[in-house]
């Protein structure tokens, strides 16, 4: 029976840690926006070469998913969003008479949106292999808006290794 070896390259550099932060701007109420381009740029600009990067919301109305970016995907997936959680409907969120915490003076309607945003999550990791973001054939990350429109930020931490040196261990 024959062997098999392969052999990996070990840089000698510690994994860096990298964070940023990405404004979007929302149109309309619900919103399927494509960010990884974004996501994509601010991993080629922090040189991460080799590891993952979260990508986080930073609103409790919002979330990430990844899945394709079809339009009659995302037609499915607006229909289902009203199913589940009806615009229209009452939510004891945005009774005003009984709803005593986290009131602001503007405060929008909005408890279909965190019912809706509940069945996202908040944030996705996504492996970086050899400086790209490692996604299926399909797979986009889409910010989902469900309170739109608005101004956005996504937080990005990016960990791994920075893009080898000419003359580095995987250069060989």
């Amino acid at each position: 029976m024959a062997a098999v070896s392969e052999a990996y390259a070990v840089e000698s550099s510690a994994p860096a840690v990298q964070h940023k932060t990405l404004t979007v701007h929302t149109v309309h109420p619900l919103q399927f926006l494509d960010v990884t381009r974004l996501i994509e740029t601010a991993v080629q600009q922090a040189g991460l070469y080799s590891g993952i990067v979260s990508v986080q919301t930073r609103h409790t109305t919002t979330g990430i998913l990844i899945n394709e970016h079809e339009p009659l995907l995302l037609s499915d997936l607006r229909a289902m969003f009203e199913r589940v959680a009806p615009s229209r409907a009452s939510y004891a969120h945005d009774d005003y008479t009984r709803r005593t915490v986290n009131l602001t003076a503007d405060e929008r309607r909005n408890g279909h949106a965190h019912c809706r945003a509940a069945l996202l999550r908040s944030s996705e990791t996504v492996g970086v292999r050899q400086g790209l973001l490692d996604l299926g054939r399909w797979q986009r990350v889409i910010f989902v808006e469900f309170d739109g429109g608005q101004r956005r930020q996504v937080g990005l931490t990016m960990i791994g290794t920075p893009v080898p040196r000419r003359g580095s261990a995987s250069d060989r």
